[in-house]
C-alpha cells in the first residue's frame, strides 16, 4: 500500500525540494501544495498544529524575509493563538516549510532521520 502525504512548499526552497525527493524515492506519494498560491487556512493551521505536537513558534519562518521586515519576533508574546493562526495564514512566506502531514502526523521542516520513522 502506498502512502500519500500533503505536502505545503515553496518550489524554490532547497529543503522544500530535498524532502520531496527523499519522500518520493521511499515511495511515498505526495500531494504537493505551494505554500504561498495554496497557504492554508487558520483552521488547518490550526489542526495541523495541534496534531504536530510542537509549540506555535515552531511553525513560524524565523529565518524568511516576511518574518523579519514585519519585526513579528516582538510581536509574537503579545497576540493569542487565534491572531497567530490567521497572521500564518495571511501570508505563506511567514510558515515554516515543508510542512508535511498524512492527516494524523505532522512534521514541521526536514530531517532525514525525523522522515525516517514517521513517513518511511
Amino acid at each position: 500500500m502506498t502512502k500519500t502525504v500533503t505536502m505545503y512548499g515553496y518550489p524554490k526552497c532547497s529543503t522544500c525540494v530535498k524532502a520531496k525527493k527523499a519522500l518520493e524515492q521511499h515511495g511515498v506519494e505526495v500531494d504537493y501544495k505551494h505554500i504561498v498560491e495554496e497557504t492554508p487556512s487558520a483552521t488547518t493551521i490550526q489542526e495541523l498544529h495541534q496534531k504536530s505536537g510542537e509549540p506555535l513558534k515552531k511553525f513560524f519562518n524565523t529565518s524568511g524575509q516576511s518574518y523579519r521586515s514585519q519585526g513579528i519576533k516582538n510581536k509574537l508574546p503579545e497576540l493569542s493563538e487565534d491572531e497567530q493562526y490567521k497572521l500564518l495564514a495571511s501570508d505563506g512566506m511567514l510558515l515554516k516549510r515543508p510542512i508535511v502531514t498524512d492527516g494524523k502526523d505532522v512534521t514541521i521542516g526536514f530531517k532525514e532521520e525525523m522522515y525516517q520513522g514517521k513517513w518511511y
